[in-house]
């Protein structure tokens, strides 16, 4: 899996499997359906932690979609899902208002797909922490 080619197939395929999906769950959190609402009134956040999880997705979506910016969208999408997924295991359950477990499953996909892209581009992401953090890159036990 070393060619560059096949690599970059992958990491497009990840990163729009992944869009696909956050961007997906906007229609539900943005229209205020019934499982976004119940969701986020039993973890104590609604509407605004609705609203603003939706932003967040809405903004990692975009980025994933763009080849460029994928890197910051897969971060900022981990970041996200592993609320949702966290929610899910511990306050939710696996299985909200008899969705046979969809929703968590989803996260753990989304959540793969992005540890998927950071993994194809972890060479982009080392050379930004090297730029960006060099205390950091200089230590030997990175």
């Amino acid at each position: 899996m070393s060619n560059p080619t096949t690599i970059y197939y992958v990491e497009r395929a990840l990163s729009f499997i992944a869009a696909a999906i956050l961007l997906q769950t906007l229609y539900f959190k943005f229209t205020a359906a019934p499982v976004s609402v119940h969701i986020f009134t039993v973890m104590g956040m609604e509407p605004w932690g609705r609203i603003g999880t939706g932003i967040i997705e809405l903004i990692s979506g975009i980025l994933l979609i763009r080849p460029k910016t994928s890197l910051f969208g897969a971060i900022l999408a981990i970041g996200i899902i592993s609320g949702a997924i966290m929610s899910h295991l511990f306050i939710l359950g696996i299985v909200v208002e008899n969705d046979g477990g969809k929703l968590f499953m989803l996260a753990i996909f989304v959540a793969v797909c992005c540890i998927g892209i950071i993994a194809l581009k972890r060479k982009k992401l080392l050379e930004l922490i090297t730029k960006y953090f060099p205390t950091l890159s200089s230590n030997k036990s990175l």
